[in-house]
């Protein structure tokens, strides 16, 4: 039991260090191209995201700390 857990581990990692470039499946082709394309995109455009998938940070970090601002509606409870 132990040798088939070990045994399946190490096929596990194996299998993680084998990368090959995306390929459609044979006899099938990528999608249609979008409406009003000229051309179809090929596979490393459709994994590309868009920005609104993986917008950038748009907030400045705090380099040191800062005094809180008053809070009007921090309020205690009853």
């Amino acid at each position: 039991m132990r040798v088939a857990a070990i045994l399946m581990a190490t096929a596990m990692l194996g299998a993680c260090g084998a990368r090959t470039g995306l390929e459609p499946v044979e006899n099938t082709s990528l999608p249609p191209a979008p409406y009003g394309a000229n051309a179809r995109p090929d596979a490393e455009q459709l994994l590309e995201l868009e920005t609104l998938a993986a917008p950038e940070r748009s907030v400045e970090l705090r380099r040191r700390s800062e005094e809180r601002e008053d809070d009007p509606f921090d309020l205690p409870p009853e």
